[in-house]
């Protein structure tokens, strides 16, 4: 069972988060999907997906990578979004005085002379957290956590997003902000 609900969680990351047209699903501009849509367009694509796992992967993911609407009939994935169809429309936020990000040390030398950008993604995600941050550099390769200045950052104009699941979310990051 462990192994089908990590299997539900990286196909439900890829439809919801980058490509939900692969598999011919639409999604709003909230991001959200009718689960028996969602399964529908699963199960013509060649995937099975079982309600009661997706359930499963919802209530047991630890990063919150998800959310059921509160009729329990629709799931979105909170961020970490690619495709331009969604644009989640968030209330920007005051972040503390400092949050952190995680990447791999082959990418340090590029961030500190360019800045982090998002990449395909719709926002650089940060941690509040070192620890998380770490965690989330070791999936790239040997990790670097870099530390940067959001409330500086804020005070000039740059907004910050929090996410249901605790990400910090914001554009690009200028060098200036960025420590080691």
């Amino acid at each position: 069972m462990r192994r089908r609900i990590t299997d539900t969680s990286r196909y439900l990351s890829y439809v919801l988060r980058h490509a939900p047209g692969a598999i011919g699903l639409t999604l709003d501009r909230e991001g959200w999907a009718d689960i028996d849509d969602l399964i529908a367009s699963a199960r013509q694509a060649g995937h099975t997906l079982d309600p009661r796992v997706i359930r499963a992967v919802v209530e047991g993911n630890d990063k919150q990578r998800f959310a059921l609407s509160v009729c329990g009939q629709r799931i979105r994935a909170v961020q970490g979004h690619s495709t331009d169809a969604v644009t989640i429309q968030r209330e920007p936020a005051l972040p503390p005085e400092r949050l952190f990000h995680g990447t791999a040390t082959r990418f340090l030398d590029s961030i500190l002379v360019e800045g982090l950008r998002p990449g395909i993604r719709h926002h650089v995600h940060l941690s509040e957290d070192i620890a998380a941050a770490a965690q989330v550099g070791q999936r790239h390769g040997t990790p670097v956590v870099l530390t940067i200045q959001s409330r500086q950052m804020h005070q000039q104009g740059y907004a910050f997003y929090l996410a249901d699941n605790g990400v910090w979310l914001t554009g690009p990051i200028p060098k200036t902000f960025i420590t080691t």
